[in-house]
């Protein structure tokens, strides 16, 4: 690690680095949202069917 460190300094490649760490916690952070809104329609998902199943069993009579 020490030698990778010293590379990266010796090189001057700090910018590189700080680019690739911010690619890194985009991506994490998009890949996360990501699931969240997955789950979220999944709920939406289920929640509507079960509205149509109650629909469908206490339907109005008009």
């Amino acid at each position: 690690m020490d030698a990778l460190i010293r590379a990266v300094a010796e090189r001057g490649d700090l910018a590189h680095v700080a680019l690739a760490l911010w690619a890194i916690g985009a991506s994490l952070a998009f890949w996360r949202a990501f699931a969240e809104v997955a789950r979220a329609h999944r709920r939406f998902d289920d929640f509507v069917r079960e509205l149509a199943r109650f629909n469908a069993r206490h339907g109005s009579r008009e």
